[in-house]
């Protein structure tokens, strides 16, 4: 789908069912509470016949939506209009006057990117989301803050009593047990590893612990992404003091996935005010990513090197101890009666993460209960085969550099060259992209193998792949177009076979 410049074609008929139809197909596919959050009544849609013309009353307001909602947009319109329609965005400040709300909205969001260390705790009261506390008595609930009308489902939060420790991630638990027993000794604490190596267990176990206290500690945990949604809704909603006086007023702020504010430049300067203060103050923060600071470039330098001045703390991927005593945990709590060889075997054989493990056990439960016998070695070994061959296959960046050339005929040393021809530049794009997903190998050494570049440019290519697979885009490979899912499975399988 074409975009236009932003001032866009005059709308010159405003087809109404046409309009209707693509609000309903929009509010379907981005669900009906974000749907009124930002295609309300302050964001308008028009069809003239040919382009559909998106118009929203600020700058912030457009950028949001384009770079959040642009693949349901383009959805919804193939959907209606069964073909593909030129799309202009549209900056309209009579939206913003049509609505007090926004007017609010814009002048939060202003204040929020400019506001300073001596004003940020806000002191006027004001209407704002509606954010949920626990109760002490419920120290093995769900979230701290839920959205406004959402349904508050609780869950069981980890202990750190359950978290298996060993040499992998002796450092990181640790410094969490001093976080929960002395909150402000260790501040800030981040804890970054690969997926699936325990760091959402730990921050749950500290939120526990500190739920059990009797330290007086209000604890609350969230995902990057919750705080983020909630800043956006206080900002929409002239609820800011409310939001500040939530989330930097409590004794311990635990937040998890926080590579996801990489490029939310607003909320990264609400979050490095709440950082301060909770500094000056002496008060814990806790924090997980998936790369050390030093990776977090788009985090911006003043949040990094704040990070930096805390404890960082590295989880790697369990060794075969800690996953023999995971293996044993998991089937206690699932009430699986797994022999001790078994148990060794799926330690020995899956060596990656926790979750690997459990998905074994789980396959395990499955076989015995469907053959109604109990589990064997002999059972493992035939039950976990295709888990065993997919996981022993450790991926390297020679691996992935040797398949993308053979796959699509490219000279061994293309993709270490300086050459920029679409025909080199997109497979090393795909490499990069392959690189991030298969090894644990830091942006930075990725792009030293890449033709010593620098860390942005494999961000880069990450991004502009993840847009080639959003848009159903088809690609330079090889001297044709290929279609990007299709050249990611090519390359994967030759991974595979090795």
């Amino acid at each position: 789908m074409k975009v236009c410049a932003e001032d866009g074609p005059e709308v010159t008929t405003d087809d109404k069912d046409i309009v209707s139809a693509l609000r309903a197909a929009l509010a379907d596919k981005v669900g009906t509470k974000r749907f009124e959050l930002w295609f309300g009544a302050s964001t308008r849609l028009e069809f003239d016949g040919r382009t559909l013309s998106i118009s929203v009353p600020n700058r912030f307001f457009l950028d949001w939506i384009r770079s959040n909602f642009r693949r349901h947009i383009d959805q919804a319109c193939c959907e209606v209009f069964g073909d593909n329609q030129t799309l202009s965005f549209n900056v309209d400040g009579a939206l913003d006057d049509a609505s007090p709300e926004k007017k609010s909205s814009a002048k939060s969001e202003t204040m929020a990117k400019q506001t300073h260390r001596g004003n940020s705790n806000g002191s006027t009261r004001q209407s704002g989301p509606a954010l949920r506390v626990l109760s002490a008595d419920d120290s093995n609930s769900a979230l701290s803050a839920t959205e406004p009308s959402s349904t508050f489902t609780k869950r069981k939060f980890n202990h750190l009593e359950s978290f298996v420790q060993g040499y992998s991630n002796s450092l990181a638990f640790a410094s969490v047990q001093m976080a929960a027993q002395s909150p402000g000794k260790l501040t800030p604490l981040l804890i970054h590893g690969p997926t699936g190596v325990g760091k959402t267990h730990l921050l749950e176990g500290i939120w526990t612990a500190a739920k059990k206290s009797r330290r007086n500690v209000t604890p609350i945990y969230l995902t990057a992404e919750q705080f983020t949604s909630y800043f956006l809704e206080a900002l929409r909603g002239s609820g800011l003091p409310n939001f500040r006086r939530k989330y930097r007023s409590v004794g311990l702020l635990i937040i998890d996935d926080l590579q996801f504010f990489a490029g939310k430049r607003a909320t990264q300067i609400e979050l490095l005010h709440t950082v301060d203060t909770f500094l000056r103050e002496g008060r814990q923060l806790v924090f997980t990513a998936d790369r050390p600071p030093g990776e977090l470039a788009e985090m911006g330098a003043e949040l990094t090197t704040r990070l930096e001045g805390g404890m960082v703390c590295c989880i790697e991927p369990p060794e075969y101890a800690t996953r023999l005593g995971i293996v044993e945990r998991m089937a206690r709590r699932m009430k699986l009666n797994v022999p001790a060889d078994v148990q060794q075997f799926i330690a020995a054989r899956l060596t990656n993460h926790a979750r690997e493990l459990s998905g074994a056990l789980c396959r395990l439960q499955a076989t015995s209960v469907s053959l109604g016998r109990g589990v064997t070695l002999a059972m493992a070994e035939e039950a976990l085969s295709e888990m065993i061959r997919n996981s022993n296959r450790v991926v390297k960046l020679g691996d992935i550099e040797r398949a993308v050339c053979n796959v699509f005929g490219l000279d061994p040393s293309s993709l270490q060259s300086t050459r920029k021809a679409k025909s080199v530049s997109h497979p090393r794009m795909l490499a990069m992209w392959l690189a991030r997903k298969h090894t644990s190998a830091a942006l930075s050494e990725i792009g030293r193998y890449f033709g010593r570049r620098s860390h942005s440019t494999v961000i880069s290519a990450q991004k502009r792949v993840n847009l080639w697979m959003a848009d159903g885009r088809q690609i330079d490979l090889s001297d044709r177009h290929w279609d990007v899912d299709e050249a990611i499975r090519k390359v994967e399988r030759q991974l595979q076979v090795g």
